[in-house]
């Protein structure tokens, strides 16, 4: 039906968990305004708007309870299997993005990401707006910006228990992230090898914490890759949502070379 939206949670398998999305099919025709007062009426860190294309093209655009973003990862997942199983392909602001669906679960492949340095006085006005002590750093897996359809830094704590206690000034870390056009804050600890907890504080959107990050864990692959952390091809599992009480897990692909794949579950919530 045109205009209606559909009420997903992605990166779980049961609506209590994962990161709840909005998605509406059919959004041809619809404005700038009517898009925002949708995202904002439904109040989910993400809704996503079909608003053309044809067949498997087609066009998608984000917008949190306050503002459009580039890419949205989750809300790419829910809309992926609100279409329903096959090969489809979002022309979305960042670029293109493939998404392969069966049974309920999703395959986005990112667009081509890269990582850059984070300059030493953002990572100290970053550090204070978290409350973070440099020492509380993770020095095996140093600070750095990554990209794979929007910027995120990604922040590792060397304990489990610093990731577990997040209590960041709003008003600061969202004036930080607004100028430096960064999404989410990925707040990460490397619980095994390949296995990841990860946080993301989402102020710019309006949202204190995001439950299940797609496009960061794509940008993290993408980190992982470029610093050699990891030996494609590997895949990842990042495990978040849970300090929030909404458990999801989060499965990262990443190749040698291109975009990186993020696939997870999502279903309709009541």
């Amino acid at each position: 039906m045109s205009g209606e939206v559909l009420r997903l949670a992605a990166f779980t398998d049961t609506p209590e968990g994962g990161n709840p999305a909005g998605v509406v099919l059919d959004a041809r025709g619809w404005d700038d305004a009517r898009m925002q007062a949708t995202a904002t009426e439904v109040g989910f860190s993400e809704t996503a708007f079909v608003v053309g294309g044809a067949g498997a093209a087609l066009d998608v655009r984000y917008f949190s309870p306050v503002a459009e973003v580039p890419f949205c990862g989750h809300a790419t997942i829910a809309t992926g299997v609100a279409l329903g199983d096959g090969d489809w392909r979002f022309a979305t602001a960042a670029g293109e993005v493939t998404v392969a669906v069966a049974d309920g679960e999703a395959t986005l492949t990112s667009v081509e990401p890269r990582v850059e340095d984070l300059a030493a006085d953002d990572l100290g006005e970053l550090l204070a707006a978290l409350g973070w002590a440099a020492a509380e750093l993770d020095p095996a897996l140093p600070p750095r910006v990554a990209y794979a359809g929007a910027f995120h830094p990604v922040i590792c704590a060397r304990d489990r228990p610093r990731l577990g206690h997040l209590d960041y000034d709003f008003d600061r870390l969202r004036t930080l992230m607004q100028a430096r056009d960064w999404t989410t804050i990925a707040l990460v600890h490397r619980r095994a090898p390949v296995t990841f907890d990860a946080r993301n504080p989402f102020p710019v959107g309006g949202v204190i914490e995001d439950p299940a990050t797609g496009a960061a864990a794509a940008a993290f692959g993408a980190y992982l890759r470029a610093l050699d952390l990891v030996t494609p091809p590997v895949d990842i599992t990042i495990h978040q949502g849970d300090d929030l009480g909404r458990p999801s897990v989060l499965r990262v692909g990443i190749g040698a070379i291109g975009g990186i794949r993020v696939s997870g579950r999502a279903v309709a919530m009541s």
